[in-house]
């Protein structure tokens, strides 16, 4: 590490929410070896102003991106001693007071300034225009900016980032050290702190205890989370627990293990099922889905008599026949308070929701803004737009996502005004989220959930639509028949025989939307590049071809596939900007993927644009990116937002569809690959379908059943009692 002192001369930069902070100081006094006298600065700080000195603790960073700049880890005031700094001081936004006064007060009190001001208050009555209310005013203000900064320097010499402190502080205000000494371990939970970060602090720099209670009880709840996470599961054994629990903690014994546990039961952080051990707020949510779905099959519903003469009027107009299961879902949506539509690609399920939609309107009289047309990601909503011409959206814009106080403002106290819920792409809804979406929905509110339970689960913990579907609980319409692929299409047939694990032994001859190109997993990334050059040599557009793989690293992962193909699909030219942020180079052309949900811009984790334009300036480099349409602009700040989207992952493809799909099988694969992963890829494909590596890797994913979670939601719904 390495410190600067040095006058804060300009704020580039400032988020009050998160404290993050760009800046340039000028420099006074450090152990490194520069020769400019101003230097760019970046931290996290609970405040900070311009004309301030600082002594900063951190690193000299050439980012590539950013250039020379230092980065803060932690930071101490130092007040002003000269009479020109302490009249700046006093003259900030930080004192109720113009730099007259302030002049006029270091005149009077020289070097004496701050210490008067601290201590004897009342003197400064002693200046005109300072009565006794503003001279006591400046005081708690002097105090209140010292504590803050004296708690931030005493977190930071506990080993807090900047980001953290700021964090803290926040939070905690004028309490923020006492409540680290305290606990520091609810501390970090209640932040969302990196619990490695807060138990090396609490054992170094508090000198915890490696068997204190609190840090049992935290680490407990840590495993936990971090187990469900990485599985899906919603609870875990007790003996898996206890195996992780002593691979920290060596020393426990079974009291230990027990007291605690207990203890967390009693404060309500867990609950303890024989030797099952779950959060307390998936064992809440579980509660929840469960009440609402027996509330909602336990209401009567009123059967409308001509919906089968709608239905005959719909087949007349639209040219269609719908085939029995077709129909027996639209009468289930109709008649029921909760169904689920469940069918694999090219079943009609799109057709059948523009079915209930008009009879919802023509039979109940229901306008636009009674419906509510929903899907878990950006870019299931966009394709819901399209194929109903209603406007749709995700879950989390729907109920209000609030990602800075992480809550929605759609709730149980403040729920949303809408009686009929359909949701697309149901497979992907997670157990809290379909728990908020219970809580942020009317009561007597209708839910229509359409999806295909054989895809991959959600991203979060839990399997919804599977668990609603086992439990047998509520209607479920299964659609078998194919529509969507002209007959003889052997992706579906495909499709259908990963989903049963029963694959032809001829899955390799070529067919005429299908090919599995053998190949060493050396020579899959070359293949590939073969197999897109010649596409584009057949007219195929660009944006049509689309790799999907199972990993980003390893010869051909997705990192790899999209320095690869970006050769290829847009080669530098000179009449193209680009841009290198670390060892991504981006051009203008280039196809995009976003990586986070931002709907303030209505743009989604997961929807693919392409780059309109690279603009330079002498200050920065603006990227702006077109997402059908939806055209956002990047600084630099930004570019962790997106990255290229020649090849994507197989979870950011659910919700899409591609005209042709390439997909990777390689044994480095191998952990990655089970059966709902190659189903979901293979199903992204509309017309083209294409194959390439290992068949022995690609039949080991088909034939591995891992991805069947723990939850206990299936059992709750069960035990409803009609």
């Amino acid at each position: 590490m390495n410190y600067i002192i040095g006058k804060v001369t300009h704020i580039i930069f400032r988020n009050e929410i998160s404290g993050y902070t760009v800046g340039v100081l000028k420099i006074k006094e450090t152990d490194l070896s520069v020769t400019n006298t101003t230097l760019n600065f970046v931290g996290s700080f609970p405040q900070i102003k311009e004309k301030e000195t600082h002594k900063f603790i951190g690193e000299y960073n050439n980012h590539t991106k950013y250039g020379k700049q230092f980065v803060v880890e932690t930071t101490e005031n130092i007040l002003p001693t000269q009479k020109d700094e302490l009249v700046e001081y006093l003259s900030s936004d930080i004192f109720p007071i113009g730099i007259k006064t302030a002049q006029k007060i270091v005149e009077r009190f020289t070097s004496e300034t701050i210490e008067t001001i601290k201590n004897d208050p009342d003197a400064l009555t002693q200046i005109k225009g300072i009565s006794l209310a503003k001279a006591k005013k400046i005081h708690e203000k002097m105090l209140q900016y010292d504590a803050t900064n004296q708690i931030a320097l005493d977190l930071g010499k506990l080993g807090f980032t900047t980001t953290e402190t700021f964090t803290i502080i926040k939070h905690y205000d004028t309490r923020a050290l006492e409540k680290v000494n305290e606990n520091i371990y609810e501390v970090g939970e209640k932040l969302e702190l990196p619990f490695n970060t807060i138990d090396q602090i609490a054992l170094q720099g508090l000198k915890i205890e490696a068997t204190d209670p609190r840090r049992i009880q935290s680490t407990i709840t840590h495993i936990i989370s971090e187990m469900t996470f990485n599985t899906g599961d919603t609870y875990v054994s007790l003996e898996d627990l206890i195996k992780n629990l002593l691979l920290t903690i060596p020393t426990l014994n079974e009291d230990d293990i027990e007291y605690n546990l207990l203890y967390l039961e009693k404060k309500q952080k867990i609950n303890i099922k024989e030797k099952e051990i779950q959060l307390k707020k998936f064992y809440e949510a579980e509660k929840n889905i469960s009440s609402r779905v027996a509330h909602l099959i336990n209401q009567k519903t009123k059967p409308q008599k001509n919906i089968n003469t709608q239905i005959n009027y719909l087949e007349i107009k639209n040219k269609i026949t719908y085939d029995t299961s077709q129909k027996d879902a639209i009468l289930g949506a109709l008649n029921n308070n909760i169904i689920i539509i469940t069918g694999g690609p090219g079943t009609g399920k799109t057709t059948i929701v523009k079915a209930i939609i008009y009879l919802l309107k023509e039979l109940y009289k229901a306008s636009n803004d009674e419906i509510a047309l929903l899907a878990p990601t950006g870019r299931a909503s966009k394709r819901l737009t399209e194929s109903t011409n209603l406007p749709a959206q995700t879950i989390h814009r729907y109920l209000g996502w609030d990602k800075d106080t992480g809550h929605f403002e759609a709730n149980i106290n403040n729920p949303n005004k809408e009686k009929y819920i359909i949701v697309d792409e149901s497979s992907m809804i997670d157990t809290i989220l379909l728990s908020s979406l219970f809580d942020g929905t009317k009561k007597d509110a209708k839910y229509i959930f359409v999806g295909d339970h054989h895809q991959l689960p959600s991203v979060g913990e839990g399997q919804i639509l599977r668990d609603l579907i086992a439990s047998q609980t509520i209607k479920v319409v299964k659609l078998n028949c194919l529509y969507r692929q002209n007959e003889g299409s052997y992706i579906i047939d495909l499709a259908d025989e990963i989903r049963n694990k029963n694959l032809n032994p001829h899955f390799t001859t070529i067919k005429d939307d299908y090919n599995f190109i053998e190949c060493p997993s050396d020579y899959i990334s070359g293949v590939i590049t073969t197999v897109i050059q010649k596409a584009l040599s057949k007219g195929f557009k660009k944006e049509d071809i689309q790799i999907l793989a199972p990993m980003y690293k390893t010869i051909c992962g997705i990192d790899n596939l999209n320095k690869q193909t970006q050769s290829i699909m847009n080669p530098p030219s000179p009449h193209k900007n680009e841009v290198t942020t670390g060892d991504i180079t981006y051009r203008e052309g280039d196809r995009i993927l976003q990586l986070v949900n931002d709907s303030d811009k209505n743009i989604y984790n997961g929807d693919l644009g392409y780059i309109k334009t690279i603009h330079k300036t002498t200050k920065t480099t603006e990227i702006t990116i077109d997402y059908d349409g939806n055209t956002i602009t990047y600084t630099p700040k930004d570019y962790p937002n997106f990255t290229h989207g020649y090849a994507i992952s197989i979870h950011k493809s659910q919700g899409g569809e591609f005209p042709i799909v390439i997909i990777p099988f390689s044994k480095s694969f191998k952990r990655m690959l089970y059966n709902k992963l190659v189903y979901t890829a293979v199903t992204r494909a509309k017309k083209t379908l294409i194959l390439v590596g290992d068949k022995e890797a690609f039949i080991y994913g088909v034939n591995n059943n891992y991805g069947n979670r723990k939850t206990n939601l299936k059992e709750q719904l069960k035990s409803i009692k009609k």
